[in-house]
């Protein structure tokens, strides 16, 4: 994870933070997250930002850069905090940018930020939904891109 890839210099702090005190990680989530944030270190016109809520989630949200400040979403990965002992991870994306070949997401109609999403809930780590997501990650990417030329 790098400072660089961040909109604001406070979201990589306070994510830093939250990522220092995760202390306890059975499930090994902790490694599933960053190595799917690393995903968008490869992507030049990602940026990354974060809203935290503690207590509830921290939501770390990938999106295009662009001068509207944050510009397209390409997909959100919550870390949800309801019990630090016990946390999960939450990767969601828009809809109509991904496909779920494997069924292994939920369809949330108007669910992410108001438009149809698929959501993948992670409750440890394992290669291969990490793998998978990193592709649906690629393919989001992609279609966003496509979709902001052509849009």
């Amino acid at each position: 994870m790098h400072e660089t890839m961040f909109q604001k210099r406070e979201d990589f702090l306070s994510l830093s933070d939250l990522l220092d005190k995760w202390t306890e990680d059975e499930m090994n989530l902790k490694d599933a997250f960053l190595r799917l944030t690393e995903r968008f270190s490869k992507k030049n016109d990602a940026v990354l930002s974060v809203v935290s809520r503690p207590g509830i989630s921290y939501s770390l949200r990938a999106g295009m850069k662009k001068e509207d400040n944050g510009g397209t979403l390409i997909t959100m990965i919550d870390i949800v905090d309801d019990d630090p002992a016990d946390r999960w991870l939450s990767v969601c994306f828009y809809g109509d940018r991904v496909t779920d070949p494997d069924e292994k997401g939920n369809l949330v109609p108007g669910g992410l930020l108001g438009e149809d999403g698929y959501c993948f809930d992670l409750y440890e780590n394992s290669d291969g939904i990490i793998s998978y997501l990193e592709q649906r990650i690629d393919e989001a990417y992609d279609n966003t891109i496509r979709s902001s030329v052509h849009g």
